[in-house]
């Protein structure tokens, strides 16, 4: 049987937060918790399916390869990276992050560890369509959670140490009853480090980590669009106790450009030209990245024509051929027109009649042929 979306499991979408993505599993978690439904087998059946769905959507990297590979991204089964599940560490793992909030642990994560990875950073980066199209070398500045070096990242003040929690004994969870639930959830004194600073460090507040900016250097691959995330390994948030930074995502945004608009790896312009040009023909120079060059119009030329420049567009990121440039040629009408002009085109109309508009503007004629036959249909 195939798997339903994970979004659609937790209700859901790809834009929806982290936050709100606990907040819609929270409210899942309960209405089919196994203890609210005993002996019902589709509840327990929809709990592990929503446990699933959650283990992979707040997962930054099983989120990304699901995003783009959906269930075959990060289903071992499937050939992707796989995942733990609710079934992996029992459903109390799971309780200290979805319910801890009954008690009034507030946020104490899920207690598993006291060392916990540092959060992953976004940064939306816009480039001109020259430089995502060329590469660039780009210096941001960004604000992040730096690991503490008056404490080295204990949170205690200089010379002392963190003492053991007496709350929880220095495991870090305690047991909660509520009801018909006994949850072992993140301890709400020491948030699971099993630690606790009686003399806080001056500089971290007891945090072990510090706001500071930093400046990177991200260097842009040529032919990257709209879309694509450029990822800094451990340029993202410190970690607590000692655990690994988060990544850096840079979000690449490509702003319009005044001639040219791209598709894929392909460009696009719009090429205007005269009325005589589009009559007789002739040679004219158009615009591409690389420079100009000459594009030969031939007689008859009607608007909207399109001239493919073979590998004039983009080279793609991620390999492959050189895109074309596509100029879409727009006759246009003549402007302010002398005494004398306008006495020239009503000879060259005068000409024209004589020989026919059928002759000299076919499309004409065909369009209001269409036109009288339209009508003559309805009135028969």
């Amino acid at each position: 049987m195939s798997k339903r979306d994970y979004y659609e499991v937790l209700g859901v979408d790809k834009s929806t937060s982290e936050k709100d993505i606990k907040k819609a599993y929270r409210r899942m978690a309960m209405k089919f918790h196994p203890d609210r439904n005993p002996g019902d087998a589709e509840a327990e059946s929809k709990f592990k399916e929503i446990n699933e769905a959650y283990e992979v959507l707040t997962d930054s990297q099983k989120k990304a390869a699901y995003d783009q590979y959906g269930h075959a991204g990060v289903d071992p089964n499937m050939g992707g990276g796989g995942f733990g599940g609710a079934g992996a560490g029992g459903f109390g793992d799971i309780f200290g992050d979805v319910f801890g909030d009954i008690f009034g642990a507030g946020g104490g994560g899920r207690g598993r560890s006291s060392v916990q990875r540092g959060s992953d950073l976004r940064y939306q980066m816009e480039l001109s369509l020259e430089e995502a199209v060329r590469g660039v070398s780009k210096k941001i500045r960004i604000p992040t959670l730096v690991g503490c070096t008056a404490c080295d990242g204990s949170g205690a003040k200089k010379g002392t140490q963190p003492v053991g929690c007496t709350t929880c004994g220095g495991i870090g969870q305690v047991r909660m009853q509520q009801g018909f639930f006994s949850v072992q959830q993140t301890c709400p004194d020491c948030r699971g480090t099993g630690k606790m600073i009686k003399d806080p460090c001056r500089e971290c507040h007891g945090e072990g980590r510090v706001q500071e900016y930093k400046t990177l250097s991200v260097k842009i691959p040529a032919g990257v669009d709209t879309g694509d995330r450029i990822r800094l390994a451990g340029e993202g948030e410190a970690g607590v106790n000692g655990g690994p930074a988060g990544d850096l995502y840079v979000q690449v945004s490509v702003a319009d450009h005044a001639i040219f608009q791209r598709d894929g790896k392909h460009l696009y312009c719009e090429v205007p030209i005269t009325f005589v040009d589009a009559a007789l023909g002739g040679e004219l120079e158009v615009p591409t990245l690389d420079g100009r060059v000459k594009l030969k119009i031939p007689e008859e030329t009607q608007t909207g024509k399109l001239f493919r420049l073979r590998g004039k567009g983009v080279l793609p990121v991620r390999g492959g051929s050189a895109g074309d440039l596509m100029c879409r040629v727009v006759v246009e009408t003549p402007v302010k027109l002398t005494g004398r002009q306008k006495e020239l085109f009503k000879e060259l109309e005068e000409t024209f009649k004589k020989e026919g508009h059928a002759k000299q503007s076919p499309k004409k004629q065909s369009f209001f042929d269409g036109v009288k036959k339209f009508f003559d249909d309805m009135t028969a």
